[in-house]
């Protein structure tokens, strides 16, 4: 990962895509604080969803919804 100022960045912008392009992660710099950073593009798509794969790890207690006895009025 390598860091560039605003100006820098500005003025090597090709050469900062190149580098993006070979896989490596640019970040931008505003007074040596990170404001943006630059990532390869991809085009994978996130695996789909799975129903059911958390089945048996959360159990609701039949008294989830009952008041809590501090607000009993």
């Amino acid at each position: 990962m390598s860091v560039f100022n605003i100006h820098d960045a500005k003025t090597h912008f090709s050469k900062l895509l190149e580098r993006v392009l070979n896989g490596e992660e640019v970040v931008i710099a505003k007074a040596g604080k990170p404001v943006a950073r630059i990532l390869p593009f991809t085009t994978d798509e996130p695996s789909p969803r799975k129903p059911g794969i958390d089945k048996g790890k959360v159990i609701i207690q039949p008294d989830f919804d009952a008041p809590l006895p501090e607000f009993d009025v």
